[in-house]
């Protein structure tokens, strides 16, 4: 066998990586990464956490977009562009009540998925394998300024409430606060949202980033791909768990309760949800930020949470000594979501409301790269070949 035939051979023989391909490098990416280790995670050369507390949400938008942080004039000229995104085409608007009625079991998440879809129907998008950097670009602006735009229309819808139409002159997480209750929200509990908003843009190759770059090395259309990662964060195990970690609150609901239903839990082996990260090994840095956050405006939750988070982390050293368990950013996030008025039903919503526009980023990167996404699968089943039987 030749060299060249050898080395084509070798090639695609199997190479045998962890369950799940934790920890497996797929590909580059100049659009950051997490440091589980350090507790650090960051978009481009800026700390996220540090984005999330000194800039808006459309500067950091701007950066996964174009690379860089922008001046006055390009954030002026940003927000305009992307605010006059967020009215949605006559026929999607149009389909929207019945969209709603019948995701009403599901919820607005489940909606959102077939309400994109036909966004970028109606949009004309086209694949990304078939157009060039700058209509990609559009595509994906046009994408993620309607999201919010779906996803509050299609709750008020479910509400028997009439969707409320974005305004140009607010900022993005505060127009998403307004489409949602129908008034313009308090600085505090918009900047707070907007902090959130930001600090879940990104987060490294989690399972729904991942969604949307297979589908996009298949060269299909911008829409698709974001439909993808949709499916994959509505899972409880990705997505879904902020409102489910607010049920961990309401369950034990009294101090005194704390310690008896956490020893239950651990003892148990039960997961306690709002805890643990497959990636951070000390505290995550977005859990820290939001705690923060819901510390600023205070009360009985936000005292019934801290503690909460402090027992577990005692109980578990005492019961499963060398087990470290941290909150993860769900905890803190559905408490400030929580203190901020926003309906449970609407956590993980608002979490896609930010996320879009890391998968959107995520999206312009592996469209630059012609190689398709393609594993392969161990088989485990009866061994082949086998004689076909005879039929009846």
């Amino acid at each position: 066998m030749s060299n060249t035939r050898a080395a084509a051979a070798a090639s695609l023989a199997p190479v045998e990586v962890p369950r799940g391909l934790a920890g497996v490098v797929v590909t580059d990416t100049a659009l950051g990464d997490v440091r589980g280790r350090e507790g650090f995670y960051h978009y481009r050369q800026y700390s996220a956490v540090e984005l999330a507390q000194s800039r808006g949400f459309e500067d950091v938008w701007h950066l996964f977009v174009h690379g860089e942080l922008p001046d006055a004039a390009q954030r002026a000229a940003f927000t305009a562009r992307t605010a006059a995104l967020r009215r949605l085409p006559d026929e999607v608007r149009a389909a929207l009540p019945g969209i709603a009625a019948a995701s009403d079991r599901s919820g607005p998440l489940a909606g959102m998925r077939t309400a994109l879809s036909l966004l970028g129907a109606a949009l004309g998008f086209r694949p990304v394998y078939d157009v060039g950097a700058d209509r990609r670009r559009a595509d994906t602006l046009a994408a993620s300024a309607a999201v919010p735009t779906l996803l509050t229309a299609l709750y008020r819808l479910g509400q028997g409430l009439d969707p409320v139409e974005p305004r140009d002159d607010l900022p993005y997480a505060a127009n998403y606060l307004y489409m949602l209750t129908g008034s313009e929200p308090e600085e505090a509990r918009a900047r707070a949202i907007e902090r959130y908003l930001i600090s879940t843009i990104d987060h490294g190759f989690n399972a729904s980033t991942f969604t949307a770059r297979v589908i996009a090395s298949t060269g299909a259309d911008v829409v698709a791909c974001l439909v993808g990662a949709v499916g994959a964060l509505s899972g409880p195990l990705h997505g879904g768990a902020p409102s489910r970690a607010l049920d961990t609150l309401d369950a034990i609901g009294a101090r005194d309760r704390i310690d008896p239903w956490i020893r239950e839990r651990v003892l148990a082996g039960d997961r306690i949800m709002g805890f643990g990260h497959p990636v951070y090994r000390t505290e995550d840095p977005r859990s820290r930020m939001l705690r923060d956050i819901a510390e600023q405006f205070g009360g009985p939750l936000v005292d019934l949470a801290v503690e909460v988070e402090s027992r577990v982390e005692a109980i578990l050293a005492e019961l499963k000594p060398g087990r470290e368990l941290h909150t993860n950013v769900e905890f803190y996030a559905g408490v400030v979501m929580e203190l901020c008025g926003l309906p449970r039903e609407m956590f993980t919503p608002t979490f896609a409301a930010a996320r879009v526009v890391g998968w959107s980023a995520n999206i312009l990167e592996q469209a630059q790269d012609s190689k398709i996404i393609r594993p392969a699968a161990r088989y485990i089943g009866a061994p082949a070949p086998q004689a076909v039987p005879a039929g009846a």
